[in-house]
């Protein structure tokens, strides 16, 4: 980070300060947090409160690079609410501090937008650490909860993939017979004359195939078919 001295020698001070807004009914957690966070020099604490409508300051919220949100399942719950008060600050991102290590509730949380997570035996340093990487732009995941991340996404591309090969198979005779055609590239007027159909018969065809297999191409259905090594031979 860069820095710039004050005037006369005085103390320096950081370019851009990350401004936060923490957000906790633990009344004890939160100002525990504040303390920490207001002893850094490049980071404001905006604000500090609990849920309730009498303590709740909007604006400071809206107005924070980061909100440091209490990961408790309730406050969790909130987060899609907590979006709506974003609008005035897209860029505002959600740093989860006291995650417990279960898979179900970081899942879930990252499903629903957060740029990163502290677990509940972190330390001070790596508070700070991790407010500091996410206004920044960066993301935070411990160690620990990123082989959930690696295997969320292996598990839903397999399952992705296996309903796609089923999508496949419901491909009616003449369908399948496209598919290497638009692997070749051949424009609706090139397969009409290969076949001996109407533009609108093959068009029709096309958007059968790309409903059917979920893709939202041609590109994507020949590499699909490729990739699925299944034999689209006319008269199959």
């Amino acid at each position: 980070m860069a820095w710039e001295g004050l005037s006369r020698g005085g103390p320096l001070v950081p370019e851009r300060r990350t401004s936060i807004f923490i957000l906790s009914d633990n009344r004890l957690h939160r100002e525990a947090l504040a303390r920490i966070l207001r002893k850094r020099a490049d980071v404001i604490v905006a604000g500090a409160s609990g849920t309730d409508a009498a303590e709740f300051d909007a604006r400071a919220l809206e107005q924070a690079h980061v909100l440091l949100l209490d990961s408790s399942l309730d406050l969790l719950d909130r987060v899609e609410e907590l979006r709506d008060l974003q609008h005035r600050n897209p860029d505002q991102k959600i740093l989860l501090v006291g995650l417990e290590e279960r898979k179900d509730v970081f899942l879930q949380a990252v499903r629903r937008g957060i740029a990163g997570c502290i677990l509940r035996d972190a330390s001070a340093d790596d508070v700070v650490k991790g407010v500091r990487a996410v206004g920044a732009g960066e993301s935070v995941c411990p160690s620990r909860l990123c082989r959930y991340l690696f295997d969320y996404v292996r598990e839903n591309h397999r399952n992705g993939s296996e309903a796609r090969a089923d999508s496949l198979a419901r491909l009616t005779r003449r369908e399948r017979q496209l598919v290497p055609l638009l692997e070749r590239g051949l424009t609706n007027k090139e397969i009409a004359a290969e076949f001996h159909l109407s533009e609108q018969t093959v068009k029709n065809h096309i958007h059968r195939i790309l409903r059917k297999v979920g893709a939202n191409g041609r590109v994507a259905v020949a590499d699909l078919c490729r990739s699925q090594t299944m034999s689209v031979s006319a008269g199959r």
